[in-house]
């Protein structure tokens, strides 16, 4: 079964062409870094104009590098939230029309529940290869971390009663009462004047300085301990550079980089003191570490021995590595995607929906987009299959 996916939820355009929910055929994504650099962040009408200008072209493309028409192609799978409603709307707008202008069978599908197979993918596709042996299993708890989401999710399939094919339950554990995790880096590089988007700078910015320096100490919760929050750490960078000699750098920086425009990573490093330097390391440290201990502790409390991480911020190359040293010395397998599948990507959305739709699932016309889209049941609940 060849499924085309697409994905808007933000500012990738991007689709991609996946057979039998595990062979990546194309896998294009357009992305918008440039648009929305000067501004520090994502401008939401920029970024629906972007996708408009773009989904044909990438659509056209993936099919191009799968060698396929679309004819060939058997069903689609869209996002339909949570993201960015007008970036949501040209996907599945443009989705939808193909769907009925093929006669093909459509499926929606949670931005969290694509991430979430992009790391079961991945597994599929190595072990394929003969690069990995070990395979990833459910029931597993599973970290969305990126700009937009940091969620913790148990997750298990089960067999569908009459169609014989995986069903996929999910479970949320906790989420980020504030910021996620990808937006508080974003937002502290910007107080920083590092430049846009900030996970990537920080990660390769923070090797250079001294995680232990600053002592932010550990995040404390009330309430649910699975639940996340890093408000708190973004406004202590905030008091620390208020009224400093740290708040002048970065003051100096940002007319530097304005006056210069793009620059690289070395040029960027030599304008950033030790104590700044120490300052994003511990800042990153911080975050890592709350990361991982929520992820452990959820790990334990459902007795799942497998770990799922996925999401923009899953680039992150601490967070890699402490998963790899902590979660494998408490005895659970981790699996991430690749770097390529740990942003937004289509081929996660395809994947996912190619198992909806061995279930039977299908949308209509009436499918629309969801700023806010919520992943997983209180309990269980047994899925209807519309006959």
């Amino acid at each position: 079964m060849l499924i085309l996916g697409i994905e808007s939820s933000c500012d990738e355009t991007a689709a991609a062409v996946v057979e039998d929910g595990e062979r990546v055929l194309s896998n294009v994504i357009a992305s918008q870094v440039l648009t929305h650099e000067k501004y520090g962040g994502v401008v939401p009408e920029l970024a629906s104009r972007e996708h408009l200008k773009k989904i044909a072209l990438v659509v056209d493309e993936a099919c191009r590098q799968a060698r396929v028409r679309l004819p060939e192609i058997d069903a689609l799978a869209v996002t339909e939230g949570p993201g960015l409603i007008g970036s949501l709307l040209v996907g599945l707008v443009y989705g939808k029309a193909l769907a009925q202008a093929l006669k093909k069978p459509l499926v929606g599908v949670n931005h969290l529940e694509g991430h979430i197979h992009s790391a079961w993918l991945e597994n599929k596709m190595a072990r394929h290869a003969g690069l990995c042996t070990e395979e990833a299993r459910f029931p597993n708890v599973s970290l969305v971390v990126s700009g937009g989401h940091t969620s913790l999710f148990r997750v298990w399939m089960e067999v569908h009663p009459h169609t014989r094919t995986p069903v996929f339950y999910y479970r949320q554990l906790g989420q980020t009462r504030d910021d996620a995790a990808g937006e508080a880096f974003d937002k502290v590089a910007k107080l920083l004047a590092l430049g846009y988007p900030g996970g990537p700078v920080i990660d390769k910015l923070a090797r250079f300085g001294n995680p232990d320096a600053v002592p932010f100490g550990p995040i404390r919760m009330k309430g649910n301990l699975l639940d996340f929050s890093f408000s708190g750490l973004k406004t202590a960078v905030l008091y620390r550079l208020r009224g400093s000699e740290l708040g002048a750098e970065a003051a100096r920086r940002r007319e530097w980089r304005n006056r210069v425009g793009r620059v690289s990573l070395e040029e960027l490093r030599s304008q950033c003191s030790q104590e700044t330097l120490d300052l994003i390391a511990s800042f990153q440290e911080a975050v890592v570490t709350d990361l991982v201990e929520r992820t452990l502790a959820a790990a334990k409390s459902s007795q799942v021995n497998s770990v799922f991480v996925a999401g923009g911020v899953a680039c992150n190359s601490k967070l890699r590595e402490r998963f790899q040293k902590v979660v494998k010395a408490a005895g659970l397998s981790v699996f991430f995607p690749s770097l390529l599948l740990s942003t937004d990507n289509a081929a996660m959305i395809a994947a996912a929906g190619y198992f909806k739709l061995l279930a039977g699932e299908r949308a209509d016309l009436s499918l629309t987009a969801h700023a806010s889209f919520p992943l997983g049941v209180d309990q269980y609940e047994p899925i209807v299959v519309a006959r």
